[in-house]
């Protein structure tokens, strides 16, 4: 039987496709980090615990009401953002003229309060969430089985985050989004709402975790640590892309999750701390990240 490396090619691209899913989860959940990072300067600590309000929302609307995969998939980012909305309008807007730290303070309160809630009701043990017919079974490849399910994540994750730069980084909108964080003043007088704008643009990067949670529902059992077990590796994928980078957040995520991976196979023992490795490494070198620009 031939090896690559003297690995099975089989085990090889299972835990290359194991680190890609990986890596479009630790992209979607970066991307809105760094969207409100980059555009409203607030750490958002309760990003995790809102993936799992949107898993959690897709789970509650398939058992008790019956609504199937494709219209949570809808449904639960518009519910995540609307809960972002009453956070940003009651909480967060008073907090940013001041201290970084008072809005990661907040967050992350925030979080714990999501998370105990959900564990006060739904205890701490998953709740499984089933694969959408359409998307049950897999394709041979001949040199690897691919599940659709998890073909399926990976394009949906890759389609969302470049829309998503497309938007900010190639459109109007995104050119007045941009030029809002650096002079609101000027940007209202042209006519533009800009505590909306900001409100909506917060909205929409706590949206991205709900997409992001109904998406992993299936993969991951739906449980209120989902997200607490999974925050800090995104938040050192952000620091390494550079905080606020949209293209940072993508790319970076994506490529910490195959090297993740492959790490796995080749010394499974670090593969829990290579991200964090490499974090430690680019503080030391490059403070503001890879794709970061020095404030």
């Amino acid at each position: 039987m031939s090896t690559i490396l003297g690995i099975p090619p089989q085990a090889l691209f299972g835990q290359l496709l194991l680190g890609l899913i990986n890596g479009s989860f630790y992209a979607l959940l970066s991307l809105g980090l760094a969207v409100i990072f980059g555009m409203l300067n607030v750490v958002n600590m309760a990003h995790g615990a809102l993936y799992m309000v949107g898993a959690f929302v897709a789970w509650l609307l398939l058992t008790y009401l019956g609504i199937n995969y494709w219209i949570a998939l809808i449904l639960s980012p518009i519910v995540v953002g609307a809960i972002g909305l009453v956070l940003e309008r009651t909480m967060l807007r008073r907090l940013y003229k001041v201290d970084h730290l008072y809005g990661l303070l907040l967050t992350f309160g925030l979080a714990l309060i999501f998370e105990g809630a959900f564990r006060h009701f739904y205890g701490v043990s998953g709740q499984p969430y089933p694969i959408p017919e359409m998307l049950r079974g897999g394709q041979n490849l001949g040199f690897m089985f691919l599940p659709n399910y998890r073909g399926w994540v990976v394009v949906a994750s890759l389609v969302v985050c470049f829309g998503t730069w497309y938007a900010i980084e190639r459109t109007r909108l995104g050119a007045y989004l941009r030029a809002a964080t650096e002079n609101p003043t000027l940007v209202q007088a042209f006519g533009i709402n800009v505590p909306v704008m900001v409100s909506m643009t917060y909205a929409f990067g706590v949206a991205l975790a709900g997409f992001a949670g109904v998406l992993a529902a299936p993969i991951y059992q739906v449980s209120p640590l989902m997200g607490s077990n999974l925050i800090i590796v995104v938040f050192a994928v952000v620091v390494i892309g550079g905080m606020g980078s949209i293209l940072g957040a993508i790319v970076t995520g994506l490529s910490l999750g195959l090297l993740e991976g492959l790490t796995k196979v080749f010394y499974p023992e670090a593969s829990n701390i290579v991200v964090f490795v490499i974090m430690a490494v680019v503080l030391m070198i490059k403070p503001a990240g890879l794709f970061g620009r020095e404030r």
